[in-house]
Formats: C-alpha cells, sequence, structure tokens
C-alpha cells in the first residue's frame, strides 16, 4: 500500500525533520516495514553531505566479523575520497553501518561516486549541496530516533513508510531515491509502474545506473536525465505522464522545488493543504493534521494534475 508525504516551506527554514517525522508517523498503518526521508537545507557552495552506508541493518547481527568489515570498508571509502581531492569535514557514525559526511569537491561527482561505491558493500544514499537522504528499517519514530532527524532544520522535504510487496525488505529496497549521481534530487512514489522494464533498459543504454531493482528508482533517474537535458521540473513531471504506464502518485524534490504528479488514473490518493507559507501534500489527510491540527480544507488533486513549488 505505502503512503507518501511532502512539505515545503517558502519563507525559510523550520524544524522540517519533525514535522515529517509526525507525517510520516500518521501513515505508519499504510507500510511499517520501512521509512525514508530526503530533506533539503540552505546549501552551502563547494560543499556536500554525503550519506552512505557499508552494510545492511540485519548483517550487524552476524557477530565480530562484519563489524570488522564495516570498519575497514569505512577505512576504505575515507582513503578512496582524499585520494580523489575530497577533504572531510565532518564524520558522523549515524548507525553501526551507516554515515554522514561533510566534505568539501570540486571534482566529478559520478566518478566520486563510483569510487566510493567500489568499495565491497558500499552503497551511497546521496550526495547533496542541500539534500540528506535517511532511511532504514522500521516505522518513522524508530528511524528517525536513530538518525536524530528531529534535530534536522530545512526548507522542504519528501518521505515514504513502505509496506513490501515486490522487493526485500532492506535499506536499498527503501524509499526516497536518490538519482545516482545526481546532485539533489530525489523521489517517493505510490503505485506500479507497469513499462518499468522497457524504460530502464533505455536509461541505461544512455549510461544511466540503477542502483536496486524498484520500480520507483526510475522515476528519480527519469527526472534527473530531463533536468541534465535542460527541461524544467514541471516539464518532466508533465512528460512522465505521457511517457510512463502505470498507476502512479509521486513526489519529486529538488534543491528548491517540490513537484508532485498523478497519471491518467488517479487511482492513487493525494490530498492537498496550501497556505501562503507552505504546502503539505500526503495519501491521507491524517498525515497533514498531524502537522496542522485546527480545522484545514484540503482538495484531492485530479488526474494527470502536476504542480510545482518553490521554497
Amino acid at each position: 500500500m505505502c503512503g507518501i508525504a511532502g512539505l515545503i516551506h517558502r519563507k525559510g527554514s523550520s524544524n522540517i525533520g519533525q514535522e515529517m517525522t509526525s507525517m510520516l508517523q500518521a501513515l505508519k498503518h499504510r507500510g511499517p516495514d520501512s521509512t525514508g526521508f530526503a530533506i533539503y537545507s540552505e546549501p552551502v557552495k563547494g560543499q556536500y553531505i554525503l550519506r552512505f552506508k557499508v552494510a545492511e541493518q540485519e548483517d550487524m547481527s552476524k557477530g565480530f566479523d562484519i563489524q570488522d568489515q564495516v570498519k575497514e570498508r569505512r577505512a576504505d571509502v575515507d582513503k578512496r575520497l582524499k585520494a580523489m581531492g575530497a577533504k572531510i569535514k565532518e564524520m558522523e557514525e549515524a548507525t553501526a553501518y551507516a554515515f554522514r559526511y561533510q566534505i568539501e569537491f570540486s571534482g566529478d561527482l559520478k566518478e566520486l561516486s563510483d569510487r566510493v561505491e567500489d568499495v565491497e558493500g558500499a552503497e551511497i544514499l546521496s550526495i547533496g549541496n542541500a539534500l540528506e537522504l535517511i532511511k532504514d528499517l522500521g516505522d518513522a519514530t524508530v528511524v528517525s530516533d536513530a538518525y536524530d532527524i528531529d534535530e534536522i532544520k530545512g526548507t522542504h522535504g519528501i518521505g515514504h513508510t513502505r509496506m513490501a510487496t515486490e522487493s526485500d525488505v532492506d535499506i536499498r529496497s527503501a524509499h526516497p531515491y536518490w538519482a545516482y549521481p545526481y546532485n539533489d534530487i530525489a523521489v517517493v512514489h505510490n503505485g506500479q509502474i507497469t513499462n518499468y522494464w522497457l524504460m530502464r533498459r533505455h536509461l541505461e543504454r544512455d549510461g544511466q545506473r540503477f542502483v536496486s531493482n524498484c520500480d520507483s528508482e526510475l522515476l528519480a533517474v527519469y527526472t534527473a536525465t530531463n533536468l541534465e537535458k535542460g527541461m524544467t521540473l514541471e516539464e518532466s513531471l508533465k512528460k512522465s505522464i505521457e511517457e510512463i504506464d502505470g498507476v502512479f502518485t509521486y513526489l519529486v524534490t529538488t534543491k528548491d522545488e517540490l513537484g508532485m504528479a498523478k497519471d491518467t488514473m488517479a487511482a492513487k490518493p493525494m490530498v492537498l493543504y496550501e497556505t501562503d507559507d507552505m504546502v503539505a501534500l500526503a495519501s491521507e489527510e491524517v498525515s497533514i493534521r498531524a502537522i496542522v491540527p485546527h480545522e484545514i480544507d484540503t482538495w484531492d488533486p485530479y488526474d494527470e494534475e502536476v504542480r510545482v513549488w518553490k521554497a
């Protein structure tokens, strides 16, 4: 079933981590297997936040061998970053297997990403000037507590609660998806893409890379490819309705935008609340009410509707 939510503040930063946690916890009944957040803060030129893991949560119960491997893999990542000319400004051990680095880097982001992911077991969750992507097993409160998400300030974000139906219950299969190796693009999706493999093969022939077998990742790669070609986010969303088959509602974020699109059948729910100061969207109104406790007027976007808001 799954649940998605998005929030954008038009007049500066807020307690976006805390707000997204409340919105996603209210959708726990739609997907308790894993929860993910893509949160955007004010970007700093030349600096990136790198989120990566070197093992899965379930691996950590395998004893001291895996703990030693984690240390070795992290040390190898550090060595490769320095060899690429990246200066590590801050290091944070978010969990025993997932890490947050603040780096200065002016080189080729794809080459950097490739070198890091050449390390056995390493997977980059996101690299962004503004974006931090955090996802793990458990409901929103569990993940938020583990990664101190309540402490993150920012302008906008999206999130996802997942009920695993077609792929494994692991971090790799959790949403949101970052479009490797593009800066600051993330997607959450509710639905099913029926021409996924056809679209994926087309993008792979053009040199794009996928890290999972989840159809939702296609939307992130598809969006990033379109933006790289010079399309606006709105143009990309409209194009997706024409080219992507299936039933879907999805949210996509860039460093300063939040967009949504619904397919021609509009079978997957979306509720929208908008004021002069903020826009909140979610699979159910209960999610929006988790952060707006007073009476509110919401509405459901129509089929084939595309909207884009700026922070």
